[in-house]
């Protein structure tokens, strides 16, 4: 069998090689302050259940879901509610956040572990809600709303993305490697919810380890199957990954379920064995710190709110003073001005390198190559895309299908007048919708 994939699609230097051998190791946060920011979510912020003074557990619910498109926090630690202030997130913004005092001895709330046959589908999703469990590949989308399409009878594929494409990052690897008989449940609790939907684990082809030891967990499993995917960034998009896996293809205006598909990544799937399974809420999350400006590269398992700070000295510290850091991927993250920031629902990584190759760039005029339109997984023109945005014209853009841009620099990447075609696009974007919703 040929290994799936998509058209398009770029070879960057992968990086993996720095910890995808390093098991997950436990990182108890240290005493003293854990934020947590009420917007962790695509959709509105959470409402605090607690004020100042207040002592919680671990486990606890400390905001519920302010809406349909929300989601629920929980502490992490046991101690008390020191103030629910603005603070500074990864991305340099600043939300209003929760403020706990860890005490340092995570005394928790008691969980009420459930088997899949006890459970209806409603409740199966009611405890997927209350554990305020997320997207958690970066776009944060509650997972109970996207376990309720509108039309559920349509549903044919859960597919798991496991292809891990952003360069450095192995968390999700190494959770397959070592929690595989967990995500297969997490994925079983997810297929209960629809009457004939199959299971596919997408897996990218330079993680043989993983595609071995996740066909051996699902042997026995008719329902699931692992396809083996070729090793090409952005395969694990969702719309890569969907065309890769089924052969169905959506676009801007479509949701998967459209086409029959909900994708969820793998560290969704295991919050979902563990809030539906286990009855544990989402307080943790793997992080990977990799790259050649930190001393011993690692995959920590961490409390949401934990200074990013303690991420770094916990893998031995800097290599010199590094130029920079960025937290996810080095094709869709974003560089990080400051340390002293909390680890969220979304954090996947923490990315340091010795010098920062970006601001060194000097870009020329396009030689019009045609290789950012070879590079695209869309299939679009983005030389073309970025002479419009440059040029403030929104009709342009929107006829040469500009909205159908899923920004994953792909573009930028190959170009060798190295234009940054994916930012001036991301805004011209920016525009439309806004001028969208003025309308």
């Amino acid at each position: 069998m040929g290994k799936c994939t998509f058209k398009g699609g770029v070879h960057p230097f992968d990086g993996k090689e720095y910890s995808k051998d390093k098991p997950i190791k436990e990182l108890f946060p240290d005493e003293g302050e854990m934020v947590f920011p009420l917007s962790q979510h695509i959709g509105a912020p959470a409402v605090p259940v607690v004020a100042k003074g207040d002592y919680v557990l671990a486990g606890q619910l400390i905001a519920e879901a302010g809406g349909f498109i929300s989601a629920n926090i929980h502490s992490s630690v046991s101690g008390t509610v020191k103030a629910i202030e603005p603070r500074t997130l990864a991305t340099g913004g600043k939300c209003n956040s929760i403020i706990i005092e860890n005490d340092g001895e995570y005394k928790e709330v008691e969980y009420v572990p459930k088997k899949l046959e006890e459970l209806s589908r409603d409740e199966i999703r009611e405890r997927i809600k209350a554990a305020g469990v997320v997207g958690m590949g970066g776009a944060g989308f509650p997972t109970n709303v996207k376990l309720t399409p509108k039309n559920p009878e349509q549903i044919d594929y859960i597919i798991v993305n496991g292809a891990e494409c952003e360069p450095y990052l192995t968390s999700d690897y190494r959770r397959m490697l070592e929690e595989s008989d967990k995500l297969v449940m997490g994925l079983k609790v997810a297929l209960a919810l629809f009457d004939h939907a199959k299971g596919i684990i997408g897996i990218e082809d330079n993680k043989p380890e993983a595609i071995e030891e996740m066909r051996r967990k699902v042997a026995d499993e008719p329902n699931i199957e692992v396809k083996e995917l070729k090793t090409k960034y952005p395969q694990g998009g969702e719309r890569c990954l969907i065309y890769a896996t089924t052969g169905r293809s959506i676009n801007s205006s479509m949701l998967p379920a459209d086409a029959g598909c909900i994708v969820h990544n793998v560290d969704t799937i295991f919050s979902i064995y563990m809030a539906v399974i286990e009855g544990k809420s989402l307080t943790k999350r793997i992080i990977t710190v990799t790259g050649d400006g930190v001393k011993n590269p690692c995959n920590f398992y961490v409390w949401l709110g934990t200074n990013y700070r303690q991420l770094l000295e916990a893998a031995g510290g800097a290599v010199g003073e590094p130029q920079k850091y960025i937290s996810g991927g080095p094709m869709m993250g974003f560089s990080m001005y400051s340390l002293d920031v909390p680890v969220v629902k979304g954090s996947s990584s923490l990315l340091v390198f010795k010098e920062d190759v970006v601001s060194k760039i000097e870009s020329s005029a396009c030689i019009r190559c045609g290789r950012c339109g070879e590079g695209c997984p869309s299939n679009l023109l983005p030389a073309k895309l970025a002479g419009f945005a440059a040029k403030n014209d929104e009709a342009g853009f929107v006829k040469f299908d500009g909205m159908e841009c899923v920004m994953c620099g792909s573009c930028s990447f190959v170009c060798p007048a190295k234009r940054p075609l994916t930012q001036q696009i991301k805004a011209m974007r920016s525009i439309v919708l806004a001028n969208r919703r003025k309308k």
